[in-house]
């Protein structure tokens, strides 16, 4: 019984830790989203010429997404896809709780001898509705189809030598969704970009994503030994293959 409680201690434990790392990453991106920076000047290269799209420039808030992704495959994997909807529903309460408090701290009255610093807090914490909105739903769509995908690979394919096979093909999909909705529902459907500039920006943010998300599979791997240790062998085993024996 003792072996019991310490096990179920430990996974819960362990599940507030990933999903502080989680909630945290996905609120610092969308805190950092007003912040426009150029991939030409950051590379040192000419502008590029895609589909008419002459700048290419991303919102600083796809930086640490990929960690986003991350923590979705190390939770998927042991948590199966039950604990992805609930920190991904966790997540999109707390992000819209922050910024209804940003919402009301930008439009409260600033001291009269201190406008340039409310005008400089509105301007770095202000975000358009129609921004928020997409961005909710991007995360929302991509988070379900993500667990999905995985799920149904962990199926077929579920030893620990297929952990990369998992991740990648789970985010081979939810990374396309999640890159091009926002784009879609945020600045095409409003008429802000054209057609060919959202298909242009939205798969380089889509290969940078993919890219960052295969580059950051030795954290996935690592994460696998890490808690093996953490709970032991047979528990961190059972986890895994706990998902897929529901129906």
């Amino acid at each position: 019984m003792s072996n019991n409680k310490e096990h179920f201690s430990k996974r819960s434990t362990l599940f507030i830790f990933l999903a502080a790392i989680f909630l945290s990453t996905a609120i610092i991106a969308e805190l950092i989203g007003n912040k426009i920076f150029s991939l030409e000047e950051l590379l040192g290269i000419a502008p590029v010429n895609l589909f008419g799209s002459v700048n290419l420039n991303f919102s600083a808030g796809v930086i640490p997404w990929p960690i986003v992704f991350v923590m979705t495959d190390i939770i998927n994997e042991f948590y199966g896809r039950k604990g992805v909807r609930r920190i991904t529903f966790l997540t999109i309460f707390f992000i819209a709780y922050v910024f209804i408090i940003l919402l009301i701290a930008t439009n409260l009255p600033p001291a009269t001898d201190l406008y340039k610093n409310n005008d400089a807090f509105v301007t770095v914490f202000s975000q358009g509705m129609t921004m928020i909105i997409a961005s909710l739903i991007a995360f929302l769509v991509g988070q379900l189809l993500d667990s999905y995908v995985f799920y149904l690979l962990k199926k077929k394919w579920s030893s620990s030598k297929s952990i990369w096979l998992r991740a990648m093909g789970s985010n081979l999909f939810s990374q396309l969704v999640d890159s091009f909705i926002v784009l879609i529902i945020a600045f095409y459907f409003t008429g802000q970009m054209g057609f060919y500039q959202v298909i242009t920006l939205g798969l380089v943010a889509y290969a940078y994503k993919f890219f960052m998300s295969f580059a950051l599979l030795p954290v996935i791997y690592f994460a696998h030994f890490a808690i093996g240790k953490y709970l032991g062998k047979e528990v961190s085993e059972q986890m895994v293959m706990e998902d897929i024996k529901k129906k």
